[in-house]
């Protein structure tokens, strides 16, 4: 800042003493002006009271938010189904459950990822011994190349029904599909 006000100085532009007052009257301008929507932000010619956002009365109430609205808040994103095929699917403590071995559409539209689970043997890429689970993928997100599972904990693909082809149709590999992204 002072070289840019010696500069200012130099080229005749602004003499010091009125340099000096126009900072002082914009700190002091910003210092008095008062927050809108009390969220501690000064906000200089907002354009007047800002209507309040959609997922904000999700945060104003005691509510658990549902699937649907915890899945639009993580910025879902278009992938190829075929991408999704073998990819690792992980719980919170960065452990193998399995690994995705079809996406499927149910009845009702909705897409699941079929996932082979064993409560001892996640990581082990064979079907032997596992059953399939067909986990919501509105239910998990992805990390780089692999799949946390936010909102299915290893608790519910124990207590997850066997998934059979007759409840749902396979989605082509060449087909888009949304899927949240995940951060840590």
């Amino acid at each position: 800042m002072h070289l840019f006000n010696r500069i200012l100085v130099r080229a005749g532009l602004v003499a010091p003493p009125l340099l000096a007052a126009i900072l002082l009257a914009t700190m002091t301008l910003a210092r008095s002006l008062p927050a809108t929507a009390g969220d501690g932000l000064v906000r200089i010619a907002s354009g007047g009271p800002q209507p309040p956002r959609a997922d904000a009365s999700a945060k104003d109430s005691d509510e658990e938010p549902t699937l649907d609205q915890k899945f639009k808040r993580r910025f879902p994103q278009p992938v190829l189904v075929g991408d999704l095929i073998g990819l690792p699917v992980l719980d919170f403590d960065d452990s193998t459950i399995g690994y995705v071995k079809e996406v499927v559409r149910r009845g009702d539209g909705e897409i699941d990822l079929v996932v082979p689970y064993s409560a001892w043997f996640g990581w082990l890429r064979s079907e032997w011994g596992k059953r399939p689970v067909a986990v919501p993928i509105k239910s998990v997100a992805l990390l780089a190349k692999q799949i946390n599972a936010l909102e299915f904990t290893r608790d519910d693909f124990a207590e997850a029904p066997t998934w059979t082809p007759s409840d749902s149709s396979l989605v082509a590999l060449h087909e888009k599909t949304l899927i949240a992204l995940g951060r840590r």
